[in-house]
């Protein structure tokens, strides 16, 4: 079996340097995300550093929101390693609008629950402002 001393690193290895779990490797396989590597004559998969690289990539991308068709259409350009700037900047003000979107989305609901949760009573009786604003649709 390949080792991060011998000709490459295991799943297992690629794993550990990553922080990434193994199913989640073998299905950035499955989908394309990560290439898939070459295999021993024993038939075992053999990964080097631009594996490393790549999934390190795709785990940071994933973190910082970007969809998994994004990361995948950023793979197809090329990756990290290849990919047009001006693409990946397209992509990246996409993904920027999308995530201003969500935070006004986020801080319209943060203003209605500030707002609701200021009127309500707090008491046992049935009668709640939270309740109210919930069932209400145009709230």
């Amino acid at each position: 079996m390949a080792t991060a001393r011998g000709r490459g690193l295991t799943r297992g290895e690629l794993a550990r340097r990553t922080g990434v779990n193994m199913e989640t490797i073998r299905y950035f396989e499955r989908t394309g995300i990560l290439p898939a590597p070459p295999r021993t004559e024993g038939g075992h998969r053999v990964y080097d550093e631009s594996h490393v690289r790549t999934l390190g990539f795709v785990r940071r991308a994933r973190s910082l929101g970007f969809t998994p068709e994004e990361v995948r259409t950023i793979m197809e350009l090329g990756g990290p390693e290849k990919a047009s700037c001006a693409e990946v900047r397209d992509i990246a003000v996409q993904h920027l609008q999308q995530v201003r979107s969500k935070i006004a989305d986020l801080l319209e609901i943060e203003r209605l629950l500030a707002a609701t949760i200021e009127h309500c009573s707090g008491t046992a009786e049935p009668d709640c402002a939270v309740i109210e604003m919930i069932e209400t649709p145009s709230a």
